[in-house]
């Protein structure tokens, strides 16, 4: 005789796999849509338009009518960070209804909904060391750290729970690894470029020191390594009969390219802000877009069906068969 494996009670607001998804995405986005607002208090100069974290002003938790625009575009922004940590805190409770639950979406899902409130600390750093520019740099980045853990939590609600599996050769996930290494220095050299400029946040903000000309020069020739790479990528990818990898790594270069071109003609335009702002969001988009070409290197498939009817009399029949077969 057979029993039936208990079935494990479904959760009472049960959340499927689209709408899971559907809010992965909208995390990203809104991880994106912060960096480009903190951008612009940045091009406005409104970096301490309120001149306290967490306070906006020694008296008050919300700006006031002296603190003028800037304050009302730097109070705005802060409003915003709760609006992006909504958005994480419902993607967690999303993980946490799903089911059959799935393993490894929680703790990305937590490290998101942990990572903006950590974010959003070095944003208050910020404000009290007064825009230091190496502090900004880490705030720019910690949001960067942020896209990427949400981009790995949508990348993985969308594959199977099985193992993953290479698709492309050894040596092309190692330069494919060595890709994502230089994107990731171009972002933190893209910091000291902005450290070096005139868009301080605020007239009074201290600058890195560092030689304009020179750092951006540093990074255009990191740029040009990335695009090298990327370009060897997709010949690579296409060799090999990786269609997928190899169409990731297409999209890279196009969004290295058009990135390039932003940065080179807000370069010898004198940046114009509108420029800038453009350049930080091709900034998150490359992220995006390496990340994409790392995990196309490899996928995951379904795990194996479980029979649901292994059961207790099958074992006891297995470990006494004599007495099984006289029962």
């Amino acid at each position: 005789m057979r029993r039936i494996r208990a079935v494990k009670p479904a959760a009472r607001f049960p959340v499927s796999a689209a709408l899971l998804r559907r809010l992965a995405l909208a995390s990203i986005i809104a991880n994106v849509g912060i960096v480009v607002t903190g951008g612009a208090v940045r091009l406005t100069a409104s970096g301490l338009g309120c001149p306290t974290w967490p306070r906006c002003t020694d008296e008050s938790y919300t700006t006031t009518a002296e603190m003028g625009i800037h304050g009302v575009i730097e109070f705005g922004n802060r409003l915003l960070t709760f609006a992006v940590g909504l958005i994480a805190l419902a993607v967690l409770v999303a993980v946490l209804l799903h089911r059959p639950r799935r393993r490894g979406l929680l703790p990305l899902a937590v490290a998101v909904f942990l990572g903006i409130p950590a974010q959003a600390v070095v944003g208050g750093i910020t404000v009290l060391t007064n825009l230091n520019p190496w502090v900004v740099g880490l705030h720019f980045l910690a949001s960067m750290a942020v896209i990427a853990a949400a981009y790995a939590l949508w990348r993985r609600i969308k594959d199977p729970d099985g193992p993953a599996v290479a698709v492309v050769p050894a040596p092309l996930r190692t330069l494919a690894t060595i890709t994502t290494v230089v994107s990731a220095a171009v972002l933190v050299i893209g910091t000291w470029v902005t450290g070096s400029g005139p868009h301080a946040g605020d007239q009074g903000a201290a600058r890195n020191g560092l030689d304009p000309e020179t750092i951006s020069q540093v990074h255009a020739d990191s740029v040009f390594l990335l695009i090298g790479l990327s370009v060897a990528l997709v010949f690579a990818f296409r060799a090999v009969g990786a269609t997928g990898a190899a169409r990731a790594a297409l999209v890279l270069v196009a969004v290295e390219l058009g990135q390039g071109l932003i940065g080179f003609v807000q370069y010898f335009t004198h940046l114009p802000a509108l420029l800038v702002g453009a350049h930080m969001l091709g900034s998150c988009l490359v992220l995006l877009a390496t990340l994409s070409v790392q995990w196309s290197t490899r996928e995951r498939r379904p795990v194996p069906a479980v029979p649901e009817t292994d059961t207790e009399a099958d074992t006891d029949a297995r470990a006494h068969p004599v007495g099984a077969a006289h029962s």
